[in-house]
């Protein structure tokens, strides 16, 4: 079987049609899933958003969501429609470039102990993003937020954080948490393990399943060869004043709420311990 005979995908759309359209294009160009699986939802954009994807990506499954309830509420709408083996769950900024996807597939065919996969997510210039992470500890947060983190001795807690030095062997490698960007997942386990947790509205609902993925016996990876581009400004970096700094930092709170945040030594994935 092909890679689009076994994943379906999921993408959330909120005002943002022109990235969405691109994004589709490319799962139709590398032939990632079949049109009725591939999953469009639209959290009530107040702009013209459903009337053009559906008249631009006839074919596609367009859903309606009715209101604007966050991301996670968007994949679990999508979801409902989800009828093959894997899930790929997409950023509407993100499309592929080639047909390297099936990488992760291989990977999950391989190895049943792994429920899910963070892809490798590129610059448009093809520059690396690092898209898996360690779980964080309060000087994490504090070297990701704030201008300190440039310096010693954050810079190096920052660069552990990140994980930047489990790419350079260039295989397949554990993380504790994965961009929720781009993944891959088990379909019957995404439904196993509960779904998105619907109580973060943006940010850190990835860590949040990497977290419940990990507490369910099962393992989080990152593969470096199966690229995806995220053409993207990340504005939750603008500052922990801006509106979404604050809103990272509310999603930070929720997951403090459900999960310790020790102060130095990051916890590991195999004893996250709850609140």
């Amino acid at each position: 079987m092909t890679v689009k005979d076994r994943v379906s995908v999921v993408i959330v759309n909120y005002r943002t049609p022109d990235l969405t359209r691109t994004c589709v294009q490319s799962l139709r160009k590398w032939q990632v899933a079949e049109d009725d699986q591939i999953i469009v939802v639209d959290n009530a954009s107040p702009d013209d958003s459903l009337n053009r994807i559906r008249n631009e990506l006839p074919g596609i499954r367009l859903v309606d969501g009715g209101r604007n309830g966050g991301f996670s509420y968007g994949i679990n709408v999508g979801f409902k429609y989800v009828t093959n083996e894997y899930l790929l769950v997409l950023n509407p900024d993100t499309y592929f470039v080639d047909d390297s996807l099936h990488h992760a597939v291989d990977l999950l065919d391989r190895q049943p102990d792994v429920g899910m996969i963070g892809l490798d997510l590129i610059n448009p210039d093809g520059s690396r993003q690092f898209s898996a992470r360690r779980f964080y500890t309060v000087l994490d947060i504090l070297g990701r937020r704030l201008p300190i983190g440039r310096y010693w001795p954050f810079k190096g807690r920052v660069n552990n954080h990140m994980m930047t030095s489990a790419w350079d062997r260039a295989i397949p490698f554990e993380a504790d948490w994965v961009m929720g960007t781009g993944f891959i997942i088990r379909k019957d386990f995404f439904e196993r393990i509960g779904l998105m947790d619907e109580s973060y509205f943006l940010y850190m609902e990835d860590v949040d399943l990497c977290a419940r993925v990990w507490s369910a016996g099962s393992k989080v990876m990152c593969i470096p060869n199966a690229r995806l581009v995220h053409d993207h400004q990340r504005s939750s970096a603008s500052g922990p004043f801006s509106k979404a700094g604050r809103m990272h930092l509310k999603s930070l709170s929720t997951f403090a709420a459900k999960y310790r945040l020790p102060l130095f030594v990051p916890p590991s994935p195999h004893n996250l311990k709850k609140s």
